[in-house]
């Protein structure tokens, strides 16, 4: 093992300084306001052809990146497995898994089912890389997540389940672990010292293969929306939710370790409703409110640097 590889044989998971505050921050409002841009991406192209332009586009831009910085490009085929599998998971099969759970199954539930990234990212990193489990940071997560829970539980309970909700609701769950084991295969790729540009531009290239295999296999039209709406969150989504965002979270899987960076998971709907209550006039209950305190107190227990 190389000295380097060793250093990086496990996540500075007790540092959270300035910097990781910044990527942090930039993880859940990137994320958090993405639902805009995919709101007004519906409509005239298929959902998954979106998708695809989507992560075309932030992969042009990441190979822009990687050879304007002069990162290395060539890899072994282990290494090209393992770039697969990540964009299999982080940036295909998540993504379909939502877009098909998600109609049938309400939007407050699958904000809910995404949140739980933060647990399946703490159990899994105890299966696959032995990491302990910090009681706090499991006690932050399961907050967060009954937080959450609160605060969509108006529309939770007011839906009716049958065969297709639990159809929908088993498939974003299915979302949710690819994007956990995504995190898994990402967090292995690092450790092995490969820069996590290279491995990102590998990985989404990987994920658009899969995607235009869906295309073509389902026999969408190759068509984008002329329109400045579709266009601008085109743009937003590709650049902004993809190319920044991504990077941004991926290195807080280093820098944290996957249970703690995958609590920004249970901010991503709060973002999403105060941006809400500016353009839609979203209106806030007494029960949602506790679901924000809730989720606050999970942020706290999560994320603060333990006492030595």
């Amino acid at each position: 093992m190389t000295q380097a590889t060793a250093t990086m044989s496990a996540p500075d998971a007790k540092r959270f300084d300035g910097t990781t505050f910044g990527l942090y921050a930039a993880t859940v409002f990137l994320w958090g306001v993405s639902w805009i841009g995919i709101h007004a991406q519906l409509g005239v192209v298929a959902p998954e052809m979106s998708v695809l332009w989507r992560f075309l586009l932030a992969t042009i831009l990441m190979w822009a990146w990687v050879l304007a910085t002069g990162h290395r490009v060539r890899f072994g085929l282990a290494d090209h497995l393992r770039f697969a599998a990540v964009g299999c998971c982080l940036f295909s099969f998540n993504f379909i898994s939502f877009y098909y759970g998600g109609l049938s199954v309400p939007s407050g539930l699958l904000s809910v089912v995404f949140s739980l990234a933060s647990v399946f990212n703490l159990v899994l990193s105890f299966v696959i890389f032995r990491q302990k489990v910090e009681p706090r940071v499991a006690l932050g997560g399961v907050i967060g997540v009954m937080g959450i829970g609160l605060l969509f539980w108006p529309e939770i309970a007011g839906a009716g389940f049958n065969a297709d909700a639990l159809r929908g609701l088993g498939l974003c769950v299915m979302g949710t672990l690819f994007f956990c084991s995504g995190n898994m295969i990402s967090t292995v790729v690092q450790r092995r010292g490969v820069p996590l540009l290279s491995a990102t531009a590998w990985g989404m290239t990987y994920g658009c293969g899969v995607l235009l295999a869906l295309n073509v296999l389902r026999g969408n039209a190759f068509i984008i929306e002329p329109t400045a709406t579709y266009i601008g969150s085109l743009l937003y989504l590709s650049i902004g939710a993809s190319v920044l965002a991504f990077m941004a979270y991926l290195t807080l899987l280093r820098r944290l370790g996957a249970a703690r960076a995958g609590y920004s998971t249970v901010l991503f709907p709060i973002i999403a409703l105060a941006v809400s209550t500016l353009l839609e006039g979203y209106q806030w209950t007494a029960l949602a409110g506790i679901g924000v305190v809730f989720a606050l107190i999970g942020n706290v227990l999560v994320l603060r640097r333990p006492a030595r």
